[in-house]
């Protein structure tokens, strides 16, 4: 059904009607009314002394009027109550006075339309009982009385009844019309943060596999370019730098290994619920690494990191200021991985510059610099590739903590990269 009321092409309902049915309906109720006034319109017709065709046209056209009650409710029961004293339109009356109650017409006109119709019912049946019997007056009252009630109260009754259950009907689908669009509103945006999951869970994901690999990669590389140029002039050298690529590569599969079943683990079981947190909070817990962050690395194992670099001919030099104090994993795995990120870029773009590392332990906040001064010349290019992704990720886990990042070539001709985390 469109919302012009056609159905499957058809045209929807005429006229005023808000449905075929009750197009039907009416005519039908009409045209018994018709009949029936026009019925009636004999003895009116006999008692005005006037034609019968007139009585049975005028009752017809009356009754007829009965088709017009949706639309014209107060008029159909105005008809009804003038035609009361030739006591005609028995059905127009009770329907007319039942849709009048049952309309959205303001209840003072139903209740003087009411009031009116039952007064002339009454005076009527009073007038006619008492010619036609002669009976106790109060009898009569009584009579006259009960069949004006009877034809006046009960439609009315009826009509409010079905009119407040028809608006508490169209409450309810209004309601329900609006519930099913908040539902609808909500599987969307339920969608939407889905899909925004699942988008932050792969950059996570990527993030990580980059760290892990290309730092190690690069060492070997390096170590490989080495070998490559002693291996017949310095077989020691050779060897060491062989034993190295072989050790960069079995730490790499071994940190690959523990991040593939950190993902094939199963889920861990769900929490007790907890207060709704903005989504400035979801982001910095996946931006810093999200789930498997006490597995990660620490601030302690620079060292290590710093000595693969020299091992690999780096002039390293490292500086640390301030007492170390044990910080959340994220805060030390978000630290290691910008300086991880920082030496490796250092083995790509400055192949023999000295690079300073320098680690600072602040009251709330612990800070990192790796600054690479211009390249010497003379070593050579290692040929690593570069996707660009490097800075974009030390940038989205130090901003995803609530720390402050800066990267950019320095006056000397090298590159400095700085950090600040929050340790709260």
């Amino acid at each position: 059904m469109t919302k012009t009321g056609e159905v499957e092409g058809r045209a929807g309902p005429p006229l005023w009607w808000a449905r075929r049915r009750d197009a039907v309906g009416d005519l039908v109720l009409g045209g018994v009314s018709a009949l029936e006034c026009a019925w009636e319109g004999v003895p009116f017709a006999a008692e005005a002394g006037l034609p019968t065709a007139v009585g049975v046209l005028f009752g017809f056209v009356v009754g007829a009027t009965l088709v017009l009650r949706r639309r014209w409710p107060i008029a159909v029961v105005l008809v009804g109550i003038a035609v009361s004293p030739a006591a005609i339109g028995f059905l127009l009356a009770v329907v007319g006075m039942y849709t009048l109650a049952s309309s959205e017409v303001p209840r003072r006109i139903t209740a003087t339309l009411a009031s009116m119709s039952l007064a002339a019912t009454f005076v009527v049946m009073y007038l006619r009982t008492r010619g036609d019997v002669e009976a106790d007056t109060t009898l009569v009252v009584v009579l006259s009385g009960f069949v004006a009630v009877a034809l006046t109260v009960p439609p009315v009754l009826f009509g409010l009844y079905i009119g407040a259950r028809r608006r508490l009907m169209e409450s309810l689908q209004e309601r329900a019309d609006s519930l099913e669009r908040e539902l609808s509103l909500l599987a969307d945006r339920a969608e939407e943060r889905a899909e925004w999951a699942r988008t932050e869970e792969r950059t996570r994901i990527a993030r990580e596999m980059h760290d892990v690999v290309a730092h190690r990669v690069s060492l070997m590389v390096v170590h490989a370019a080495a070998l490559e140029a002693v291996a017949v002039k310095d077989p020691a050298r050779a060897a060491k730098n062989a034993a190295l690529v072989g050790d960069m590569g079995r730490q790499a599969l071994t940190e690959l290994r523990e991040m593939l079943g950190v993902l094939r683990a199963p889920p861990k079981p769900a929490p007790a619920p907890v207060p709704a947190v903005p989504v400035v909070a979801v982001a910095a817990v996946a931006f810093a690494g999200g789930g498997g962050a006490e597995d990660g690395p620490t601030l302690g194992e620079l060292e290590a990191l710093v000595g693969q670099s020299r091992a690999a001919g780096m002039t390293v030099e490292m500086l640390v200021r301030g007492e170390w104090a044990a910080y959340a994993a994220e805060v030390e795995q978000t630290a290691f991985r910008v300086v991880q990120e920082a030496l490796t870029n250092c083995h790509k773009h400055a192949p023999g510059a000295r690079v300073v590392v320098r680690l600072a332990h602040r009251a709330g906040e612990v800070a990192m610099q790796v600054e690479n001064g211009p390249c010497d010349g003379k070593s050579p290019e290692p040929g690593l590739p570069s996707g660009g992704n490097g800075l974009v990720g030390m940038r989205e886990r130090v901003l995803g903590l609530g720390g402050v990042f800066v990267s950019g070539p320095t006056d000397a001709g090298g590159f400095k990269v700085s950090a600040v985390l929050p340790t709260a």
